[in-house]
């Protein structure tokens, strides 16, 4: 493993120098890797994985949409495609990516299918660290591990596709083999991380459920919608709302923030957005701090996975969460990006 300095903390970070996909494929070269749920994370993660040489099959109820998604990307019925319990049954790695309802309500049939030795393997700490609500207690003979992704499943997917892979966190919470370890870290490096660093199921779950709520969806999308409303009250049009709200920030500056970091992208912009930057991130800290402190409260004690497994275990939960998306969706603000989007030049007509 390197040492890295982290802003003046040292971790120590797997990447693809240290434990090579040759070295993955070795460790994993007796393994049948079964990955249950072909929704958002277990299409990227199986067909890299099948990318880079792995035996690889795919767990999915028939019948539904994502059974015919798995079909389609090339997984055969009876040979690589099989239901969620024989295909548990024929895995020595486990990966349980149903989504977090899903897990909690197939764990009865799943547990009876591991075997001895088997690795049940999660890209989310949300079972294990909330078992007294999720009733996922793996039984003592199998590893229990986790490897994370730090994005979408379709991220996975696109940036192995382009050679730069994604980050992601692992963790061992049971070592039955004595093997958990290296078996985590090689499907980490098999599924195109860009590089691992170490965590507990715990702390996994706590960060990811702050980030989503706040800074990478919930936040994002509250602050945009405060600033794009201030600026349509004072008169500004849609299109220069959106613009200075959205497609500036997604196009130019975030672009630079992540090539570069933030401390470059304020050198390189104008010296009068410098200033103005300066001075008004303080005040945005300061009157959002009181609010993450909140959710980090509500995501420690288990209250957002208690409002998460109530809400997507309603048997109406899609038709309600399309009622939701659809207001976002028909709202001026995003009416307007449809717009501003279609008219960026890789859209416009040849």
């Amino acid at each position: 493993m390197a040492k890295i300095d982290f802003g003046g903390t040292v971790e120590e970070v797997v990447t693809r120098d240290e434990f090579s996909l040759d070295k993955a494929r070795e460790v994993l070269k007796n393994e049948v890797v079964a990955v249950l749920g072909y929704g958002v994370q277990g299409p990227a993660q199986a067909m890299n994985m099948r990318d880079n040489g792995i035996n690889v099959i795919v767990g999915q109820r028939e019948g539904t949409s994502n059974w015919d998604k798995a079909i389609a990307d090339g997984w055969v019925p009876g040979e690589t495609l099989f239901n969620v319990e024989e295909a548990t049954e024929r895995g020595t790695v486990v990966q349980y990516l149903l989504s977090d309802a899903g897990q909690r309500s197939q764990w009865p049939k799943i547990v009876e299918h591991l075997n001895e030795g088997d690795m049940l393997y999660f890209s989310h700490g949300f079972s294990i660290a909330f078992k007294d609500q999720t009733g996922v207690i793996p039984p003592p003979h199998v590893d229990v591990a986790l490897v994370a992704p730090k994005g979408s499943g379709r991220s996975v997917r696109d940036n192995f596709l382009e050679g730069s892979g994604i980050n992601a966190s692992f963790a061992v919470h049971q070592d039955a083999t004595g093997r958990a370890k290296e078996r985590t870290i090689a499907l980490g490096i098999a599924i195109g991380a860009g590089y691992l660093f170490s965590t507990t199921f715990e702390n996994e779950v706590h960060s990811d459920l702050t980030g989503e709520r706040g800074i990478l969806m919930g936040a994002l999308a509250g602050v945009m919608e405060a600033q794009y409303n201030e600026l349509r009250k004072n008169g500004h049009s849609p299109s220069e709302a959106f613009n200075e709200t959205v497609e500036e920030l997604t196009q130019s500056l975030i672009r630079l923030v992540g090539k570069n970091g933030m401390d470059w992208m304020y050198a390189n912009c104008s010296t009068t957005a410098q200033r103005g930057a300066l001075d008004w991130k303080d005040k945005f800290r300061d009157a959002t701090a009181p609010v993450f402190k909140d959710l980090y409260q509500s995501v420690i004690t288990g209250n957002e996975a208690r409002i998460t497994l109530e809400a997507n275990s309603q048997p109406d939960y899609r038709a309600k969460l399309e009622v939701e998306l659809a207001a976002i969706r028909d709202s001026e603000m995003w009416r307007a990006g449809a717009a501003v989007r279609s008219l960026r030049p890789e859209n416009w007509k040849k």
